[in-house]
């Protein structure tokens, strides 16, 4: 009875029972997999292997799709995750039960959803992260989305967005290397300022150039060892041209992000951003 298992794998590991009967798979193979424990059931016309995704399973289950910020991490995207766990279900729909801490997005789908999806395509993922995400956090999605190609800017324009949706779509770059310089260049329109991304000075990229002299550089997890020799060589090389250099990381912008603020603004106040 391996076909059966081969089968259910191939299909994601959670599917209908009357998709695997369409490729061919006898009913009577299925029910004998069910009763051997070669498959669970997570509900009638559903089985799974039994190491499936959990969150896949739970969907058949509920009679839901994964979607929002939690399929957006099953994608890869840059996600800040907020303990919820995000499904879909379309609008009137009767679903079963779902574990504490589940956020059900009710609504039309952007993207018409096939009988046997258990997990939301990406277009409906951006599309509830719009109108469930602050702005920044949303913002950051869908760069990632679309920096990593798995959604095409020209493509979502022709679809039915909502004004949140849209509004991100139109204001999205693609110059951001992660949610962390895209909730920076979200937090620093206010200066109303030339702010780019990514320009290279003295041999390598810079995160943030404000103005023409202030460069603001992001540290991560890597700028340890050769990378931060690296990065202390490539600070000494800004300051001889002129620039005034500003180095902040993860926890400074996501929790300390006020004294950062306030560096920043007073750095503008004294010209710093100003070419001699």
């Amino acid at each position: 009875m391996g076909f059966v298992r081969d089968a259910v794998a191939t299909g994601g590991g959670v599917v209908r029972v009357a998709a695997l009967r369409a490729a061919g798979v006898p009913r009577r193979a299925i029910e004998h997999a069910v009763s051997t424990r070669e498959l669970i059931r997570p509900r009638n016309g559903w089985v799974a292997l039994p190491d499936a995704d959990p969150l896949l399973v739970a969907a058949a289950r509920a009679g839901v799709v994964v979607s929002c910020v939690t399929q957006a991490e099953r994608l890869g995207l840059w996600v800040l995750g907020d303990g919820a766990v995000h499904v879909a279900a379309p609008p009137k729909r009767h679903i079963g039960e779902v574990r504490a801490g589940t956020r059900v997005h009710w609504g039309r789908p952007l993207v018409p959803r096939h009988p046997d999806a258990v997990a939301d395509p990406v277009e409906n993922v951006l599309a509830a992260i719009a109108g469930c995400q602050p702005h920044e956090r949303a913002m950051a999605v869908w760069e990632s989305a679309l920096r990593q190609g798995l959604v095409v800017r020209e493509s979502l324009r022709l679809m039915p967005l909502a004004p949140a949706a849209r509004s991100l779509l139109e204001e999205c770059s693609l110059h951001s290397d992660s949610g962390l310089e895209t909730f920076i260049s979200v937090r620093l329109r206010f200066l109303r300022l030339p702010i780019r991304q990514q320009v290279w000075l003295a041999g390598y990229p810079v995160d943030f150039l404000v103005g023409d002299r202030l460069v603001l550089q992001i540290d991560g997890g890597h700028h340890v060892g050769a990378q931060r020799r690296s990065d202390i060589g490539h600070d000494a090389r800004l300051t001889l041209l002129g620039y005034h250099e500003i180095r902040i990381d993860y926890v400074q912008i996501m929790a300390r992000w006020a004294e950062v603020h306030d560096v920043i603004v007073r750095a503008v106040a004294q010209g710093l951003h100003r070419a001699a």
